[in-house]
């Protein structure tokens, strides 16, 4: 599947930071850069355009809030799907961690119910990429006084040894959606009108991820920036960074050294701290060794 996009500077400077470790070393005449995200490859050109390549081209070029129906009538039938995914009894899912070189990778699932929905409006509520991190330590303390959810916390230790040639990250997420998910609607046999996740996947490609997996939990439905939709996958989002950030915490009281979010230089420059004060052995407990951060950590390194 191809997927064209016509993306606004401000997007495009996202999208290049965004890809930035994920960029392959081929060149593309007028491309600004090719990227590989799991099973899609992404080609940015000078002129603004987007290429999404892939079975899951649709799901990435969608991340980035770009319509591709933009006309009246779509964006009317759009918004009474998002209030039925609002106002309902629902079961939401979602991850975090995905993108960061440390600490782990924190899944989790709750059940909202309609009732809940004046609380949890109360709290603001919403995509916890888009609330300060302080925010996430009080709020989510709050949403789990109430709301039902259950989670998995992966460490990088672990990820190291499942992440193979044939065990993508996007197959990890899938097992540990499933587990969550599978696990909550088992334990509480919550009544719902949904049971959602913020698709990063498409529906076949999810199951088939879990083909060898004795349960499973059917009947989903997979919306692409979910967190913005269902306050379940909202709640799921928030107790996974809250979670996540208490985490890496531990990790850098561990090593006394503050290891920074997500994969940037400075990640880079912590990573050879470590590896200069502990060994290459530490970074492969603490660090996602699949990232480009670790090659360029390394081959900087004088041994």
């Amino acid at each position: 599947m191809n997927v064209v996009i016509k993306v606004n500077d401000e997007i495009k400077e996202k999208m290049i930071e965004y890809y930035r470790d994920k960029v392959r070393d081929k060149k593309i005449p007028y491309a600004i850069f090719q990227a590989q995200d799991e099973d899609t490859v992404i080609t940015m050109y000078e002129s603004g355009k987007v290429m999404f390549q892939g079975i899951s081209a649709d799901v990435d070029a969608a991340m980035w809030g770009v319509a591709l129906e933009n006309t009246k009538q779509k964006q009317e039938e759009n918004q009474k799907k998002n209030e039925k995914f609002y106002f309902c009894d629902a079961v939401g899912s979602d991850e975090v961690g995905t993108g960061d070189y440390f600490g782990p990778i924190v899944v989790t699932a709750t059940y909202v119910r309609k009732e809940d929905i004046p609380f949890l409006e109360s709290l603001g509520v919403g995509d916890s990429k888009k609330i300060d991190d302080s925010k996430i330590l009080k709020m989510a303390l709050e949403i789990i006084k109430k709301i039902p959810y259950r989670s998995k916390i992966v460490s990088n230790s672990l990820y190291n040894q499942k992440h193979t040639k044939n065990v993508n990250m996007n197959k990890i997420k899938a097992i540990l959606h499933n587990q969550v998910l599978y696990q909550l609607m088992q334990e509480i046999k919550p009544k719902v009108d949904y049971i959602i996740v913020d698709e990063f996947a498409r529906e076949a490609r999810y199951y088939d991820y879990l083909k060898e997996i004795p349960t499973v939990q059917k009947n989903i439905t997979f919306i692409t920036k979910a967190e913005d939709k269902n306050l379940a996958v909202a709640c799921a989002s928030i107790i996974s960074r809250y979670i996540f950030l208490k985490e890496m915490d531990k990790l850098s009281d561990s090593i006394h050294i503050p290891l920074p979010k997500g994969a940037g230089k400075e990640v880079d420059q912590i990573g050879e701290e470590i590896v200069e004060k502990y060994g290459e052995e530490k970074l492969k407990e603490i660090a996602k060794m699949n990232f480009r951060n670790t090659e360029r950590i390394l081959h900087t390194m004088i041994f």
